[in-house]
């Protein structure tokens, strides 16, 4: 049974503690947006999966009763970064599996301001989930003081340099695109513009990487209506559609530890096989897709998932965007939205925006960040500890 996309609405991505709200003020702004788009109410729902990483237990149902209370199933998924994609594969599944016709799928996050910690209890790493990568990470280059994230990409970079000659005035073209992009996205965090002169001006987070080149912590919601092909037809929702032709997660295997690289660690392997899945199952390739939304958390890993998506050779993806080829009027558009580093970044809501901005590129009406003739859209979303999913969506 195939599932569409029929409906999606998302807040504005904000700074942290700028704005008087709750997480469940966010989720009916977004999840309101998402109905209303799909041209119908919460009663028609049936389940939902909601995703968040910083709250308690069942606070994706004190998120949804604003919404509605239909005593319906409620799911609370937590997958780091990886959150909001693994909340829509949820729907995806619940609806191409025959177990409901109409799915809402939701992420959110309320975050701190500063720097996002390495995911360990008071520092304790030995206890951490994500120990064994950082465990890598410090084999190879030490641990320095700097935000952990920060540094695990930041130590990826230094390889990726290393090994293929990759400049910092490549991974800071990444940013200047993407901050370029948002100045048309009005549900961006930022819609400054910078040039790869200011990118490598400003403070250096854990080198190479610069504060531009990083995405902030952000409060905000998405949410995604995800339906069957009975759900549509009995509605008469033609025109409002988008077909999620294939999607894929995968976790880390022995690929991500094996060579002690920082670039298989922080999950190029994992992306490289979710994509490789996806293209299998639709019989699409990367050269059918016209619009791409990836997770670029830092400049480093939109180089990192060029190359795991097979827009390029290993090594190629500096070259690949400095030669404009993932902007407007090259081959691929890459993050309309700004992606991660300017659009913002709360992880539980990341990877339903990123759907949200594909369906909006996909129906033409996303106004002045639109891809033209774009047909095919890919997202892709990672968590570190791990977990990747890419998601191949069509317009009806």
């Amino acid at each position: 049974m195939k599932a569409y996309v029929v409906g999606v609405g998302m807040t504005k991505f904000e700074k942290p503690e700028s704005r008087e709200w709750q997480y469940w003020d966010m989720v009916r702004e977004a999840g309101s947006a998402a109905l209303a788009d799909a041209g119908i109410s919460y009663g028609d729902v049936e389940q939902v999966p909601i995703g968040y990483c910083f709250q308690p237990s069942t606070a994706g149902q004190r998120a949804v009763y604003d919404l509605g209370l239909t005593g319906i199933p409620v799911y609370n998924v937590n997958n780091n970064c990886a959150t909001g994609s693994t909340a829509l594969m949820l729907a995806r599944q619940l609806v191409e599996g025959g177990a409901a016709d109409c799915v809402l799928a939701v992420g959110f996050e309320k975050m701190k301001r500063g720097a996002l910690g390495g995911g360990a209890d008071g520092g304790d790493f030995a206890t951490s989930p994500v120990a064994r990568h950082y465990g890598v990470m410090a084999a190879r280059h030490g641990f320095e003081m700097t935000p952990p994230t920060a540094q695990i990409f930041g130590d990826a970079a230094r390889e990726h340099m290393e090994k293929y000659g990759t400049t910092e005035a490549q991974l800071a073209a990444v940013a200047a695109k993407n901050h370029r992009h948002s100045a048309h996205n009005p549900n961006a965090q930022f819609q400054d513009v910078y040039d790869v002169d200011d990118i490598l001006a400003a403070r250096v987070v854990h080198h190479p990487l610069t504060k531009l080149q990083c995405s902030p912590t952000s409060d905000g919601a998405a949410a995604a209506v995800v339906v069957s092909e009975r759900f549509v037809r009995s509605r008469q929702l033609a025109g409002r559609p988008v077909e999620i032709v294939a999607q894929a997660m995968t976790t880390d295997t022995e690929d991500s530890f094996a060579s002690g690289s920082c670039i298989d660690v922080v999950g190029q392997p994992m992306s490289r096989a979710a994509a490789r899945q996806v293209y299998e199952r639709s019989g699409l390739g990367i050269e059918d897709v016209d619009v791409v939304e990836l997770h670029d958390c830092f400049s480093i890993n939109e180089l990192l998932t060029y190359e795991a998506l097979g827009m390029c050779e290993p090594g190629e993806s500096g070259k690949l965007v400095e030669s404009g080829g993932t902007t407007y009027g090259g081959r691929w558009v890459v993050n309309p939205s700004g992606g991660l580093i300017s659009k913002g970044h709360p992880l539980g809501a990341t990877g339903i925006a990123q759907v949200a901005e594909l369906v909006w590129q996909l129906r033409g009406t996303a106004g002045e960040r639109q891809v033209p003739g774009a047909e095919v859209g890919l997202a892709h979303n990672i968590g570190l500890g791990g977990a990747a999913v890419v998601t191949l969506l069509r317009a009806a």
